[in-house]
């Protein structure tokens, strides 16, 4: 006999391990300085930064984010917590600046938005990464986006991404999971086949 509560159990275990493991990937991709914006988008991005400065002994950095993490002018990376871009909505291009205190804080605050637009599309997960799929493209998603919205597999997901810019990752703005997304469709369905059913046939 199936126990289903040990099943349960079992999934949450799996998906915790499978959350856990993605953030790790991120933190070693962040130390590593990857990145996946394209370089000649990164450099136009960058060249107009100001660099950084010292200001009563703090340390101040002007750079872009990259979908991740922070790239200065001199192509330096530097992390964005993943919670921070999350709840903030960064998008791929958007400049940040950076304030590192004496006591080693990092402070970011977003001082220059991209232009943006929205696009929707199902989450999926592929190869250890969330990613959503979109009439246009593919794109990542951070796993802390999906963790704070409490994305599921197969959920509808508006993505905020940059309006010209080509860029790998989104910035999740709202989900709608994945029952009521069915039951929308199954009542826009239902509604066309009243109106066809009550509609007048001319033969």
């Amino acid at each position: 006999m199936i126990d289903l509560k040990k099943l349960a159990l079992l999934k949450e275990s799996l998906n915790s391990a499978e959350t856990n493991l993605q953030t790790a990937k991120q933190l070693l991709a962040d130390a590593l300085g990857e990145t996946d914006l394209p370089k000649a988008n990164l450099k136009s991005m960058t060249d107009a930064l100001s660099g950084s400065s010292e200001s009563e002994g703090s340390k101040i950095v002007e750079g872009v984010f990259d979908g991740q993490g922070m790239v200065d002018k001199d192509g330096r990376n530097y992390p964005v917590p993943a919670n921070y871009a999350s709840k903030s909505k960064l998008v791929t291009g958007d400049i940040l600046k950076l304030t590192i205190t004496d006591e080693g804080r990092f402070l970011y605050k977003q001082i220059g938005p991209i232009d943006r637009k929205y696009v929707v599309g199902p989450l999926t997960y592929d190869e250890g990464q969330y990613k959503v799929i979109t009439q246009e493209k593919t794109y990542k998603v951070l796993t802390a986006s999906v963790t704070y919205f409490k994305g599921e597999i197969g959920d509808e997901i508006t993505l905020i991404v940059p309006q010209k810019e080509d860029a790998e990752w989104g910035a999740v703005e709202a989900i709608l999971p994945k029952f009521e997304s069915e039951a929308k469709a199954a009542a826009a369905k239902k509604e066309a086949k009243d109106d066809l059913d009550g509609a007048d046939l001319d033969f």
